[in-house]
């Protein structure tokens, strides 16, 4: 009886997002025998495709992206006035009083996480026994999938830390939680094995763009040492910078000219020829509209106002924004501000302006022409520099707007994607410029450079497409440019609301009427004294130095939106201890850790809760979670 090889390996074709990089042609695996099967490059393409198509949920509903952003002090989704309340899952994830079963994030990562590991161990499981036919690519298969796997669960040990290590798809019995110390030593010993094992390809091409190659792997151990000692304890700055560097001075990577070369909306041919990207997550508009999508570009911009704006055929959704305490920390001269981040006026898209898509938004006080812009073009929103606060409550009102808050404009927006949220702008999950913020980093905390690297030396030489150059006294100063503590309502009244947000008036009855001379969105009368307004309370420790507080700032500044933020402020110890907006410092910290998902603890009396949260069967992970040394064959 002939073996069929199994479809279960390659179902993921179809669906993932590598499709759309590699754009592969349909083949009829169901009617490929396995003795006649000799695997080509593009045959282990698909063969892996269930293993990395998970990792879409990045950008995807509550992915990855909302775990790492909205629990830091960047990105804020605020009440709107089309809802955004959601239960209060994002004031839960502002506030750090997320519980073990909410319906989002940071239940959603855990379950995305093991998704991606069970699918690699599927195909793994596959290979290893012979069932699959990788001819002399076995070896080659097997170590990329390991360090996808390694990869899922290097997030997971930066998210929830104690978690069940599961090798094998056919594992019957309910796996065992490990401890953090046993995650973090599989995570390091599959990475380091991987690289020792020299399997995996060490090009910058079209046939490892999307994929782990060898220098991806080196990424994710560096970024796994740099945050050694909130892990387990005990640093690893010197391994974390030995990485960095070999990936600095060996590697086929380049900086890129430009920052935002590296957040379009790629081809294929733009996507390979960037020289900055180590390893992304491919999207795609034509191929990958199915499981995983780019789902933020719905929540990055207002519904119909955002469509006005761009020239879309389907409205957005509206949704998150950027904090103003963060806002409000760049250093003059940065143009990272206006590449991240859309201010002021955003106007309906019309064809005589030829700058609707771009990051520079034109203000009431420029002419052109001898016309005042205010009095030419039709405002479709405005992004203030203010946002009262997350639920918009005072007293009985609550006062919510679109025009609350700056919207993310790094990612550039893809106008010709047939659906909103189906932009190709693959996210880049390592870029060079990490290595070089790492290496600077690790040489600040006591590391030796091999290359006789300085931290300014390397920090600038990614800052001067951005930013004046920076000292190594700036790198070392305990003083951020971010500025801690609670934030005021600000003056924000109803009545201002309806005049400069609705364009409307007053009549003699003093009912709200639409205003003619006025049209809705322009706040130019107000906006500066409005965004002076909110004032920032310090207290606790919102005012006590940060350790090397200028390295900390660039790495806000670099990577915001990026889904690093969270894990840079637990390693420089901001997250626990200071308040932003209208986020209290939790003083045990016991959220630098995720919950266990309850569901998971129901179902598996192996499973522990993580501390400082409610047990659903009684277990903490401290009491259940092993923490033997990891078998040398596991």
């Amino acid at each position: 009886m002939k073996k069929i090889l199994s479809s279960i390996a390659v179902l993921a074709v179809s669906a993932t997002c590598l499709t759309g990089c590699f754009n592969l042609d349909e083949i009829a695996y169901s009617e490929i025998t396995q003795d006649s099967f000799n695997p080509t490059d593009q045959d282990v393409v698909a063969l892996l495709a269930s293993s990395y198509s998970e990792l879409g949920a990045f950008m995807d509903w509550y992915g990855m992206f909302d775990a790492q952003e909205e629990a830091a002090d960047v990105v804020i989704t605020p009440a709107r006035p089309n809802g955004w309340v959601d239960g209060g899952v994002y004031q839960r994830m502002h506030e750090h009083t997320w519980y073990a079963d909410d319906p989002g994030s940071p239940s959603s990562l855990y379950g995305y996480a093991f998704t991606g590991i069970n699918a690699a161990n599927r195909v793994l499981d596959q290979v290893k026994d012979g069932s699959l036919n990788t001819g002399d690519l076995k070896d080659n298969i097997i170590d990329e999938l390991k360090a996808v796997r390694a990869l899922w669960y290097a997030v997971l040990l930066d998210s929830h830390g104690n978690v069940p290590i599961v090798t094998s798809y056919k594992d019957t019995e309910l796996p065992k939680q490990s401890s953090r110390r046993r995650v973090y030593q599989f995570v390091t010993k599959q990475f380091e094995e991987v690289i020792a094992n020299g399997k995996l390809s060490e090009e910058r091409s079209a046939a490892t763009y999307g994929r782990m190659n060898m220098w991806a792997v080196k990424m994710a151990l560096m970024r796994v040492y740099l945050n050694a000692e909130v892990y387990v304890g005990t640093p690893a700055y010197d391994k974390a910078l030995k990485l960095a560097e070999d990936i600095i001075h060996n590697g086929p990577y380049q900086l890129s000219a430009k920052y935002l070369d590296n957040f379009q909306a790629f081809d294929d041919a733009t996507a390979v020829n960037n020289t900055e990207i180590i390893f992304a997550i491919p999207y795609d508009n034509v191929y990958n509209t199915g499981e995983h999508v780019f789902c933020m570009a719905m929540k990055f911009y207002p519904p119909s106002e955002g469509r006005a704006h761009f020239g879309y055929a389907t409205n957005t959704w509206g949704g998150n924004c950027g904090n103003p305490q963060f806002i409000n920390s760049y250093q003059e001269g940065d143009t990272r501000l206006t590449d991240t981040w859309l201010y002021g006026p955003q106007f309906v898209s019309t064809p005589a302006r030829a700058d609707n898509d771009s990051k520079a938004a034109k203000y009431f006080s420029d002419v052109e022409d001898g016309v005042e812009v205010g009095k030419r073009d039709k405002i479709a929103w405005w992004c203030l520099n203010y946002l009262p606060s997350i639920t918009g409550a005072q007293g009985k009102e609550v006062i919510t707007s679109i025009d609350f808050g700056c919207r993310q404009a790094k990612y550039q927006p893809d106008l010709k994607a047939s659906a909103t949220n189906h932009w190709t702008n693959d996210f880049p999950w390592f870029r060079l410029a990490e290595a070089y913020y790492t290496a600077a980093e690790c040489i600040l905390r006591g590391a030796t450079s091999s290359y006789g690297d300085t931290p300014d030396g390397l920090v600038n030489a990614v800052r001067q497409r951005s930013a004046p150059a920076l000292s190594l006294s700036d790198l070392q100063s305990t003083t951020s440019h971010y500025k801690y503590g609670l934030a005021a309502f600000g003056g924000i009244t109803t009545a201002m609301l309806n005049t400069y947000g609705s364009g409307f008036k007053q009549n003699e009855n003093n009912e709200w009427v639409a205003d003619e001379t006025r049209q809705p969105h322009d706040w130019t009368e107000v906006y500066e004294e409005l965004e002076a307004s909110q004032t920032i309370s310090p207290s606790g420790h919102d005012n006590d130095p940060i350790q090397f507080a200028g390295m900390y700032d660039e790495w806000g500044w670099e990577f915001a939106l990026e889904g690093l933020r969270r894990q840079v402020m637990i390693r420089f110890g901001t997250f626990g201890t200071r308040n932003w907006f209208n986020h209290t410092a939790i003083g045990d910290n016991h959220t630098a850790l995720f919950p266990i998902d309850k569901g998971t603890q129901q179902d598996n009396k192996n499973m522990g809760q993580n501390p400082g949260y409610v047990s659903a069967n009684g277990a903490m992970a401290a009491d259940v979670a092993i923490d033997d040394e990891i078998p040398d064959n596991m």
